[in-house]
């Protein structure tokens, strides 16, 4: 069922920007050449390689092909101000997205069928609208040659541990922060936190027969327990230590993350400013007309 929605528009990035983000940004841009360094370690074959086995491994969405997938991000665009990317669905048995933003090309989101198999479709579309916050917040700078390392390391092992051990602490650490940032539009499209940390929870534990018994109460106390770790030194030093080498950060620590951003004056303060829509867009006259 159709809920009332706060279409964003005029929509800035650093309007929801995680602070980690910014930071993190930030000192990348402090390294000299970074982004020609890992392109030149790839190289042009290599993103066209990844760009065209999307295109020939995977389903393209669109009004005649999964619709309702087609709706979901459609209604997202319109929600976070965004023009909408293509949309693939790929055959794979794990739960993932991903978003490539490749110059010259139209930028695209990846989703696999395992993922799409234990969400809803609100989850489903704030995946969408996570991956979307990618393209908001332009990190297509330093996403895609991080993404295109990760995936040549799982399609082609012969570079992976050249991959490895290129993948700088540094890169990771930025890319764990700027997925603070997409969990926020992914809250800002569904605007809804419980679906948004149900989607984190599935990530964790779900599975197609597990997701429908999960506890979502008891997942937000979990991630409150994961807080109170940070207490203590060794606490601090053993999340340190686990997060590391991670892409993404926890699934706990991004729940409480986005609960917290949900009751924040910041989030509020986005919705209110914005205008109420239900089931149609408001015209520069004041009048509705259906999407």
């Amino acid at each position: 069922m159709t809920f009332p929605k706060t279409l964003l528009l005029g929509l800035k990035a650093d309007q929801f920007r995680h602070p980690l983000d910014f930071q993190a940004t930030q000192a990348l841009k402090q390294i000299p050449g970074l982004d020609l360094i890992v392109r030149n370690l790839l190289g042009s074959l290599a993103e066209q390689f990844f760009y065209l086995n999307n295109i020939a491994a995977s389903v393209l969405v669109g009004e005649n092909q999964l619709p309702h997938l087609h709706n979901l991000l459609l209604e997202a665009c319109k929600v976070l101000d965004l023009e909408p990317p293509q949309l693939y669905v790929q055959q794979n048995p794990a739960p993932n997205a991903y978003t490539l933003a490749m110059r010259g090309k139209q930028p695209f989101i990846v989703l696999h069928t395992s993922l799409i198999d234990i969400l809803t479709p609100e989850e489903i579309q704030a995946v969408i609208a996570h991956e979307l916050g990618h393209l908001k917040c332009e990190h297509g700078v330093y996403l895609t040659p991080v993404n295109i390392m990760i995936l040549a390391a799982s399609i082609l092992p012969i570079w992976g541990t050249v991959i490895a051990q290129n993948l700088q602490e540094q890169l990771l650490n930025w890319l764990r922060c700027a997925e603070f940032s997409c969990d926020r539009a992914a809250l800002l499209a569904t605007q809804n936190p419980r679906v948004v940390m149900s989607v984190l929870m599935k990530l964790a534990g779900g599975s197609p027969t597990l997701a429908p018994q999960l506890n979502l109460d008891a997942f937000i106390d979990q991630a409150r327990a994961y807080d109170n770790i940070s207490n203590t030194e060794l606490g601090q030093l053993l999340k340190q230590t686990q997060t590391a080498q991670l892409s993404h950060p926890v699934p706990v620590l991004r729940a409480r993350e986005i609960d917290r951003w949900a009751s924040s004056q910041n989030y509020q303060s986005l919705l209110h400013q914005a205008q109420i829509v239900y089931n149609g867009e408001m015209t520069s006259k004041g009048e509705w007309r259906n999407w």
